[in-house]
């Protein structure tokens, strides 16, 4: 039986650190001055330095840890670009993204760890793809990678197989697609201007009202658009998922990601009469 990705102390390490500057990065405008919003615009270059670096952590960390080779890079490559080509077909109508499905899966099957670096990837090279680079990028590559961490840290990786798997699965993409939107309109709405009083963010005014505001403004805009991203998800989890999770599986199956690499001395050459 295939099983995801093993996470050890150095990837729960590094992961944690990642979700540490995550956290911050999305979240320090509502503790800042009335300077915040202005600041913020300007913080993803930083946080796209900072943040490269550690997917290099992770990904080192989850080797060592786990100990993969040259095949489980590979499979990351593929899947990341699979994603990266997915992403274009809903071209975000309606918040209909194709690629979070397999993103979903994806981190089922093959762990948290591997998990987070393939969201922040497929993201990164969807970009480079459709030309969709810009200051909202970087948090992108977080909140993918969470998203898909998510999965791989669901219960019942090792019993649970066929319908249950695939409705669990399929309820964690409706919930954490609406988590992605939610985390996407903080990272916006702290340095958007020009709107109404009641859904603007108010730099220095407490933490809950600006809450309550952010909230309202959430219900106001994105709404639909996370809702169509959930159901697409949903949609293609029930029908397609239990095929995708099989190949997933006896691709790692296969893989042998963790098998121990032995090396054989050669037979000698026959020595003359």
């Amino acid at each position: 039986m295939s099983r995801p990705v093993r996470l050890g102390p150095k990837s729960v390490a590094a992961l944690v650190l990642v979700g540490l500057v995550g956290v911050i990065a999305f979240g320090w405008p509502l503790l800042a001055d009335s300077t915040a919003g202005l600041a913020h615009s300007k913080d993803a270059p930083w946080l796209f330095a900072a943040l490269l670096p550690l997917l290099v952590a992770v990904v080192v960390a989850t080797i060592s840890d786990a100990g993969m080779d040259a095949k489980a890079v590979a499979m990351l490559g593929v899947l990341a670009a699979v994603g990266a080509a997915l992403r274009p077909l809903g071209a975000g109508t309606a918040g209909l993204e194709p690629m979070f499905f397999l993103m979903v899966l994806s981190g089922r099957v093959l762990g948290p760890g591997f998990g987070f670096v393939l969201g922040s990837v497929t993201i990164f090279a969807s970009a480079l793809l459709t030309g969709g680079v810009g200051p909202w990028m970087p948090f992108q590559m977080l909140a993918m990678g969470w998203f898909t961490m998510g999965a791989g840290l669901l219960p019942g990786w090792r019993r649970l197989r066929g319908a249950g798997e695939t409705v669990l699965l399929a309820l964690y993409g409706a919930v954490a697609a609406f988590c992605y939107g939610t985390a996407m309109n903080l990272q916006g709405w702290t340095y958007l201007g020009g709107l109404s009083t009641g859904v603007s963010f108010v730099p220095g005014d407490p933490v809950h009202e600006n809450l309550v505001r952010f909230l309202a403004y959430c219900l106001a805009t994105s709404v639909g658009w996370d809702l169509g991203r959930a159901v697409l998800t949903v949609v293609l989890t029930l029908t397609v998922g239990p095929t995708l999770l099989k190949a997933l599986r006896r691709a790692t199956r296969r893989a042998a990601f963790e098998a121990p690499v032995a090396f054989e001395n050669a037979p000698k050459e026959p020595t003359g009469p």
